[in-house]
This record gives structure tokens, sequence and C-alpha cells, in this order.
């Protein structure tokens, strides 16, 4: 379970501190930004390993949630120690607006941890549960095109309806962001943030090395960060910029 920071990396911004940001947030009058006020569709994806994923989605723009959990099984109230016949999944909440669920399946197709021909355990299957008839019909045929470019391979992802969703523990949640206890500890994380934040989501892929420091430019000012904060994040954002997806 590799994390972003590095004792030995001194040169980096700190947050011990954390009156420095509380006065900042109180004098700028500035607060993360949890959640957006903004209509939104839902798309919810198996590809291994959900660590990746979520910070893969996390610094896409239109992005505007992304939850991990476990789906498309019948055992109830599952969790990661007991699992029965569920996938690990990515729930992710987007505009429409800004991205498309076209779109999301590019990412999809191109990002599995395990592969898309391999057959593996369902735990970590490739998995689209489809919200309603559109993206059934979407993922479908997206499916197929997929299959043209891999014949003579047999891509092993199954579309399903989506019935059931259940979240993953906390520590799984925003698992490349945790690995930043202080900077947590400034944008005032529970359970429930940890699942459902909109900056969360943000910094935890950016600070994981994805979209890189250009675009998380353009991206910054819509989380609700302090300068403090914003002058750690661009460090590690810039730091970690390239880094593969891992788990």
């Amino acid at each position: 379970m590799s994390i972003a920071i590095s004792p030995e990396d001194i040169n980096a911004p700190q947050l011990k501190d954390l009156s420095i940001v509380r006065n900042e947030q109180k004098e700028l009058n500035i607060k993360p930004v949890h959640a957006l006020d903004k209509p939104f569709k839902t798309a919810t994806f198996g590809m291994g390993c959900f660590w990746g994923a979520e910070s893969l989605y996390g610094a896409t723009k239109g992005i505007m949630r992304t939850t991990v959990g476990y789906a498309g099984g019948s055992k109830e109230g599952p969790t990661y120690r007991n699992l029965g016949d569920h996938t690990e999944v990515l729930e992710i909440d987007f505009d429409p607006e800004v991205i498309s669920f076209q779109d999301l399946l590019k990412l999809f197709w191109n990002n599995h941890e395990y592969g898309l021909t391999t057959p593996i355990k369902r735990q970590y299957m490739s998995l689209i549960l489809y919200h309603d008839e559109e993206q059934k019909k979407i993922a479908e045929q997206s499916k197929q095109d997929e299959q043209k470019k891999r014949a003579p391979e047999i891509v092993t992802t199954e579309i399903r309806p989506k019935t059931n969703f259940y979240p993953a523990e906390d520590y799984h949640q925003k698992y490349r962001l945790q690995g930043h206890r202080d900077l947590c500890d400034t944008l005032n994380f529970n359970s429930k943030l940890l699942q459902t934040s909109y900056v969360g989501t943000k910094l935890n892929g950016y600070l994981s090395g994805v979209g890189g420091l250009e675009q998380f430019k353009t991206e910054v000012e819509t989380m609700g960060l302090t300068p403090t904060q914003k002058e750690y994040c661009t460090y590690y954002v810039e730091k970690n910029e390239g880094q593969g997806l891992y788990c």
C-alpha cells in the first residue's frame, strides 16, 4: 500500500499546524466544497481494484463524486473480508453537460487493473452496471466495438442492470488522498464526506498524479482551498504527475 508522501520529502509544504488553515478559512471566508448543486447522472463500473479507478475518474473533468463499494451480487451487507458474490466497483456521479457516458466508457475500456480478456475471480471482474435503458444500449454497442478491436481475444466484461450498491469501508474511500492525513484534517472529513465530497473526489485523483498540473490549475478554484492548502496540493500534484495508476 504505497503512499504518495515520503518522510524524506523535507522540502514539501507542511500542514501540521492546523491553526494556519483554520485562520485562513475564517479570515478569507473559505470552506471546502463538498457538494455541487448541479444536475448529475450516475455510472457504475467494475475495473479490478477500485483504488486506481477512483483516482482516474476523480481527476477527470465533469466528475462530481466518486464512491468505491461492492455491487452485483446477492449477499446482504458485504464487507471487504466477507464479499460474497459481489464485485469491487466504482460509483460515479458526473455532469452530463461536461462529460458523456460514452466518454466514461472510453476510460473504462483502457484502464482495467487486470485486463479485459483474462478470466478473473468475481471480486475483480470487468463489469458495467447500467442505470437505465440508454446506458444499457450505449454500453452494449461500446462492448461490441471493443470486441472488434481485441479479436480474436474475447472481452470478458459483463453488462447488467444496477440493482444494489454497498459503499466500502472508510479506509478504502479516497485511498490515495487519505495518505495525506494532515490535509484530510483541514478538509473536515468524516465517514459520510469520504464517500460524497467533491473536493475529496478531485484531490484523490490529482494528488495521485492523474490529470496533471495544468489541468489541476483549471479546477482548483472550484474546490474551496485556502492559500496554504493550494500550495500543499500544487506541490504534490506536480511531484506525482505522470505516475501510473496502481493498487
